[in-house]
């Protein structure tokens, strides 16, 4: 009678297998290449330390942090206020707290703060904030949880100091002075419909970008658009041409405008999936959503085309695109 071969090896093959796929499918993931991207949220890498934000809590401080930047307020208040957001909400745009509390820094109407809708608005919660901050006397050399303190009036007054660090990297990388020191990880959005230009040659996408970025950080100069489109002046198959780009002029070339343009590129990183940007463009770097996100902000070389060099480079503009959906 002939002996029966056993299955033992094959099924063991095929477990392999499977384990071995099973892998490989997790470190595509882990590392979002080609279509599949990692988990979203952001990281932030700025005064020697390195940690993770969610994508809410990312858009939250790169809000806070551009009302300072519109104020004309130094790092110095971004960093007093991110650490009071970190301590009352962590960075969460909460719809209740003690008592009557609510917001990212837990402002309470019944102390004059403003309304309940208002004060779960980003922008109008740190514009009171840095209010009440900006008549402190000498709160730009206050240890942070001081000044903290006379804005809050905290059961607590030494609860922000445990935030102070987070505080003062996170507003280094927000603001500018580390370059390049925050960058998110997103998905490509599915199913957008394309669009064509609108009146002002943008199109609704575009159009959105714009008015975001002026809704948060005041009178922005803008360009790379115009009514009936542009056909010139920019690369071949540039998003400019279908009016999906919009230029952020952040001009003449100097370290206070280099950081102001780190400052805007940074919130729109934190925003593009909000906004379905694409691109992100300037100081020589680049980053794109979806399947290279988790690279973060790459090399940008324009080639050897001719033109000023601070224009190709994006050091003079900040360019951000949206996705051409379809």
């Amino acid at each position: 009678m002939p002996t029966r071969r056993s299955r033992t090896p094959g099924l063991l093959l095929v477990a392999l297998l499977a384990l071995a796929l099973v892998a490989l499918l997790s470190l595509l993931l882990g590392r979002g290449v080609g279509p599949l991207t990692g988990p979203e949220g952001c990281e932030v890498r700025a005064g020697g330390r390195e940690w993770d934000l969610s994508t809410e809590q990312a858009r939250n401080a790169t809000t806070i942090t551009a009302v300072a930047v519109r104020r004309g307020l130094p790092a110095r208040a971004a960093s007093i206020a991110l650490a009071t957001a970190y301590q009352e909400s962590k960075l969460r745009n909460l719809d209740g707290g003690d008592r009557d509390s609510v917001g990212l820094f837990q402002q309470r109407p019944s102390q004059g703060w403003g309304t309940v809708g208002q004060i779960r608005q980003p922008v109008y919660a740190a514009n009171r904030f840095y209010d009440e901050l900006v008549k402190i006397a000498g709160y730009q050399t206050m240890r942070i949880t001081e000044a903290a303190q006379k804005v809050q009036r905290s059961g607590y007054p030494e609860a922000y100091q445990d935030h102070a660090e987070d505080g003062r990297a996170l507003a280094s990388a927000l603001t500018g002075y580390t370059p390049a020191g925050f960058s998110c990880v997103t998905a490509s959005p599915d199913d957008l419909p394309e669009q064509r230009e609108g009146g002002n040659g943008l199109t609704a996408r575009g159009d959105r970008v714009r008015r975001d970025l002026l809704r948060v950080f005041g009178d922005l100069p803008t360009g790379g658009y115009a009514a009936g489109g542009v056909s010139t002046g920019h690369t071949k198959g540039s998003a400019h041409y279908d009016g999906r780009a919009v230029d952020v002029f952040v001009r003449p070339v100097s370290a206070p405008n280099k950081r102001k343009g780190w400052a805007i590129a940074s919130y729109l990183v934190a925003h593009a999936s909000r906004l379905h940007v694409d691109h992100i463009i300037f100081d020589k770097r680049i980053w794109s959503a979806g399947g290279r996100s988790d690279e973060g902000w790459r090399d940008y070389d324009p080639g050897d085309r001719a033109g000023e060099r601070a224009v190709l480079e994006h050091r003079d503009h900040v360019h951000v695109d949206v996705v051409a959906g379809g």
